[in-house]
């Protein structure tokens, strides 16, 4: 079972790595980083960097089982420029993959590639109504699965969105002891998570 995913400029680290942790967890997996080029992409905070072990030309699009888009500032450009290779060679894959996922604003990459049109979809709350764009129909949800299509709502929720993507990938018991192996039991602190607790004040502070 190949995983794969694509590494770009200014993606959003925990995108990327909250559902490795998990999917390289399964059993018979083998997840891949790939980029348009090998070598180290930089995070959108350019204090972090992933390496890519195969770049797109590497990796044929029949040979990917799983597609995983994190999200990140760099979606902004390279969805606004649908022609670029990752967004092709994303058009190119998913039609051949058993599951194609996105974290964050990873959804806006499946929309530029036509992958989420006619489907509900989600995306960080700042942009989930940029969906519609794409000819998806925007869900304020954690985790939305729309056939093959599993959308991810903001950062986060890529680690729930690969439990869910596990249990489907073998069963609700490999699912479970992953989630116990990293100990994913989230108590934050703070009921501030969810855009529909937010306050205007939080709001400002976090615009500010």
């Amino acid at each position: 079972m190949r995983i794969a995913i694509p590494l770009f400029d200014r993606f959003t680290a925990l995108d990327a790595v909250g559902p490795y942790e998990v999917l390289s967890r399964v059993p018979g997996a083998e997840v891949v980083f790939v980029g348009e080029r090998t070598g180290e992409y930089r995070t959108d905070t350019g204090l972090l960097g992933l390496t890519a072990d195969a770049s797109l030309a590497d990796v044929a699009p029949a040979s990917v089982d799983v597609l995983v888009v994190p999200g990140g500032f760099g979606t902004r450009p390279l969805a606004k420029s649908p022609d670029n290779a990752l967004v092709r060679w994303i058009g190119d894959v998913h039609p051949a993959t058993t599951w194609t996922t996105s974290v964050c604003t990873g959804a806006l990459l499946l929309g530029a590639a036509g992958v989420l049109d006619g489907l509900p979809a989600t995306t960080h709350w700042r942009l989930v109504d940029a969906l519609a764009t794409y000819g998806a129909t925007p869900v304020r949800e954690r985790v939305v699965r729309a056939g093959k299509v599993v959308t991810a709502a903001g950062v986060s929720a890529g680690i729930d969105m690969a439990l869910t993507l596990t249990s489907l990938l073998a069963d609700e018991t490999a699912a479970r002891a992953i989630q116990l192996a990293i100990e994913y039991d989230p108590q934050p602190p703070f009921d501030s998570g969810s855009y529909a607790n937010a306050t205007p004040e939080l709001l400002a502070a976090l615009d500010g």
